[in-house]
């Protein structure tokens, strides 16, 4: 399984193409719509949001509701868009610091550092949620859930709790911030109001976990086909994110290897008696929930501008304010559930593929019959 996408922030439409799906699945666009709508919400977000509005269309692969086998291709349309063919203006000669505007414009050869910005906007993330659903869709089918959400905002945590993983959902949908601790909550929604009265911006931790996967997903022998590394790229890839850890990565790094690893038994089946591995050892799958924690930095956008340099002048400025968000982890929560689902559903399908639902079904099924006998 493979997918690509294309559009600019401010471009007609982003377009997305997910390719290698078995036939045979039934598309909830409902649920697609409900991503769109869950990645746009989040308190902290801009005034563009009550701009964009997002709805799924179904350009390709979809026949009667259904996936055929070939590629689907989704679009979502920017409403807030401009000809980006045409001249925009007077060229913008001051890059945001911690934005691609600079290094963008050097890499390829620009003089306008807006033009970077259309690529690099976590914008496109809207269609990377849309594949995303879909992904998460067809997980739930073979019965694999996968849910991200807030964990900090800023230095406020919230506190980990034994919840099943339908309990922290239930709270997630519930909550303005996709945060399952209520009582911490208030607090985080205090500091968001006092970084967008000072014209800053605030970052936090997303938690993202996957329930249900079997064991064998994933593969040690070669480096680019360890799960870790995969799910590592894919969160990685999103705007804003610089940090990664499965399981308790950085946490157990300063401890003793007696502290950290999960012993092994046997009741029935190899069980664990923690998880301080994440679900995941030797870059494979082993039966337990995957845990993964990314850290997202603030906003580079500051209301109150950063020091930069006009690239023309060379002379010291501050840069421009661009309507943005106080705080996006809400959102990159949303965006981090979908490429895990992407990147989980790669490594299923790699293990469990066929040409339609039921032949996928029915390798499934013959593995865990197969794991029994182990």
């Amino acid at each position: 399984m493979r997918f690509i996408t294309a559009g600019e922030s401010h471009g007609h439409s982003l377009v997305g193409i997910l390719d290698g799906l078995p036939s045979g699945f039934f598309l909830d666009i409902n649920h697609i719509n409900t991503m769109l709508f869950q990645r746009q919400s989040g308190y902290g977000r801009s005034s563009r949001m009550s701009l964009e509005k997002d709805t799924v269309l179904i350009l390709a692969g979809i026949i009667d509701g259904k996936t055929c086998g070939a590629p689907v291709c989704l679009s979502v349309q920017n409403r807030d868009n401009r000809r980006l063919d045409e001249s925009s203006g007077e060229p913008c000669m001051i890059p945001r610091p911690g934005h691609a505007d600079l290094p963008g414009c050097i890499k390829y050869g620009l003089s306008d550092m807006k033009i970077p910005a259309e690529r690099a906007s976590a914008r496109t993330t809207a269609v990377i949620v849309a594949l995303g659903s879909v992904a998460l869709q067809m997980l739930r089918h073979f019965g694999i859930q996968v849910l991200g959400w807030v964990s900090q905002i800023g230095e406020i945590a919230s506190r980990e709790k034994d919840n099943t993983l339908d309990e922290i959902e239930s709270a997630v949908i519930n909550s303005p911030l996709r945060c399952p601790d209520m009582e911490v909550e208030p607090a985080m929604t205090v500091l968001i109001d006092d970084c967008r009265e000072s014209g800053d911006s605030l970052g936090g931790i997303i938690t993202v976990m996957a329930e249900g996967a079997p064991p064998g997903l994933g593969s040690y022998v070669q480096w680019d086909r360890r799960l870790d590394a995969r799910l590592a790229s894919a969160i990685m890839s999103i705007p804003a994110i610089k940090g990664f850890e499965i399981g308790r990565g950085f946490l157990d790094a300063g401890r003793k290897g007696s502290q950290v690893h999960d012993s092994i038994s046997w009741d029935g089946g190899y069980i664990r008696s923690s998880n301080r591995a994440g679900g995941i050892e030797g870059g494979v799958t082993n039966g337990e929930p995957i845990v993964l924690r990314a850290a997202m930095k603030p906003i580079p956008t500051l209301k109150k501008g950063i020091v930069s340099v006009d690239v023309k002048s060379r002379k010291s400025v501050i840069s421009e304010y661009v309507r943005s968000d106080v705080c996006a982890v809400p959102a990159a929560s949303v965006v981090a559930e979908s490429m895990t689902a992407l990147c989980l559903l790669d490594a299923f399908l790699e293990k469990f593929g066929g040409d339609t639902v039921e032949e996928v079904m029915s390798a499934l099924c013959r593995y865990r019959e197969y794991i029994k006998t182990l």
